[in-house]
């Protein structure tokens, strides 16, 4: 198994990062071994692999281009395949669509989400659809001056694309056919003033969505209708501990494999947030604030095998291993950690 992991490199971003980095993975042990660094690249903040595994694609932040990298299989090294403008400002997020034949991203600054055509041998094609976002801004006046689409999710049938946009206090909701993003009828949910939605992740199992608030550090469940599309909000709660009285920024989140455990990242209180799941009712309840063992975890990824938890700690440039407690989900230090600069993405391949 290989870990590719993306990170920021810009002085303008305070950055320490040298590009993509590759590593081979211990999934049973919870340890990395470095094999290979993608030097010369701006800001490879997100990451995203096809199902063969022999393709990467990532988002340039700050910028506006997408690359597309192809996978050795047997070593996990990356070449580079070619690169495409997604006519954004900071892509910040691209998923493949179910078919492989689209990738969808989110341009943070400038409102929009960008569809590229990806061409038989894995290259990125020609942009097929820009579609810009609108609403009133949420009442922030530094974080939410326009829109701000920060993550475009296929929920697990593919038919449907959440995004979470953190400028508007907004979920939206998207039909996906042919490369082609139309509205849903409900369109999107509204979220709480200020909240900033960043990321959703789906329930593997249950019809359910949660979503991590980036400004006010709360997680939001919501009912998935999987015919329409709708969302239904069940319950927000907060992502950090009552006794917490500091500044913190919420960040990343992500569902057990089982659908037991919900985790959520927070920066300030350098922390990942543990929660059961109770599918008939969508809601959640605390486990733990596990500490991260480093500075602003932004970004968290959970093994296959689901034994381990990598927290990506992007201000003391580590990435440290936790052990998963599979019957409580509780998190617990592994006694591993490997330097990296600015780390700020992560995922895996066979």
């Amino acid at each position: 198994m290989f870990a590719y992991i993306g990170s920021r490199t810009t002085r303008e971003r305070n950055a320490r990062g040298d590009g993509i980095s590759v590593f081979a993975v211990d999934p049973d042990q919870g340890r990395l071994e470095r094999v290979q660094v993608v030097e010369d690249l701006v800001n490879p903040s997100f990451l995203a692999l096809n199902r063969a595994g022999d393709r990467l694609y990532c988002v340039h932040g700050d910028r506006s281009e997408v690359s597309a990298f192809i996978i050795d299989k047997a070593n996990g090294t990356l070449s580079f395949l070619n690169r495409q403008c997604c006519e954004g400002n900071n892509p910040v997020h691209l998923a493949l669509d179910p078919s492989e034949r689209f990738l969808v991203v989110s341009n943070h600054l400038s409102g929009t989400l960008a569809v590229l055509a990806i061409e038989p041998d894995g290259a990125l094609g020609a942009l097929v659809q820009l579609l810009a976002l609108h609403g009133p801004s949420g009442p922030h006046r530094i974080e939410q001056p326009f829109a701000k689409p920060h993550f475009n999710l296929f929920e697990p049938s593919g038919r449907f694309v959440l995004v979470p946009d953190k400028g508007l206090d907004r979920i939206f909701v998207f039909h996906f056919d042919n490369g082609r993003l139309t509205p849903t009828e409900q369109g999107f949910v509204v979220t709480r003033e200020g909240a900033g939605p960043r990321h959703v992740a789906a329930h593997p199992q249950a019809p359910l969505v949660f979503a991590i608030n980036e400004l006010d550090s709360s997680v939001t469940s919501y009912r998935f209708d999987p015919v329409s599309g709708a969302l239904d909000p069940v319950q927000v709660l907060p992502s950090l501990p009552s006794t917490y009285t500091g500044n913190s920024r919420a960040s990343e989140i992500e569902v057990s494999a089982d659908g037991r455990f919900l985790y959520a990242s927070n920066r300030g209180y350098d922390s990942i947030a543990v929660f059961a799941i109770d599918t008939a009712s969508g809601c959640l309840s605390p486990v733990e604030f596990a500490p991260s063992l480093g500075r602003t975890p932004r970004f968290f990824a959970l093994t296959p095998n689901q034994r381990f938890l990598f927290v990506l700690n992007e201000d003391s440039d580590s990435i440290v291993s936790l052990a998963v407690d599979a019957a409580s989900g509780r998190l617990h230090d592994s006694d591993f950690s490997i330097a990296i600069g600015s780390p700020v993405c992560m995922v895996f391949s066979a």
